[in-house]
């Protein structure tokens, strides 16, 4: 597979992450709109967040670790709300849409 980010083709594995992250915001909505997902504003903070996270630990967080880390970013975030952003699991779906290589075991730490 692979997307075309500014004239670029950026590999993934066969589920579609990323080999190696990008943190350009043009790679975001490539991704987003072949996961079908239309960005908002707390998609935008989802995917800093998780970005900030992989910058500074190597990996993703999994959901428990990602919704308690997410209070202050998204005020009134739950997992009712994460999963309306990103249905097919907000730690993985979330990573991918971040561009983000895939997540390990259930979702990272």
């Amino acid at each position: 597979m692979g997307y075309i980010v500014d004239g670029r083709e950026l590999e993934t594995d066969e589920q579609g992450y990323l080999l190696e992250p990008d943190y350009s915001e043009a790679v975001v909505p490539v991704i987003a709109a072949a996961e079908g997902i239309e960005l908002t504003d707390g998609h935008w903070k989802v995917v800093n967040f998780l970005r900030d996270e992989y910058r500074e630990n190597g990996h993703t967080p999994n959901f428990r670790n990602m919704l308690k880390g997410l209070e202050d970013v998204l005020p009134g975030c739950d997992s009712k709300m994460l999963y309306a952003l990103f249905p097919v699991g907000p730690a993985k779906q979330g990573a991918k849409v971040a561009g983000l290589p895939q997540p390990l075991g259930k979702g990272g730490y």
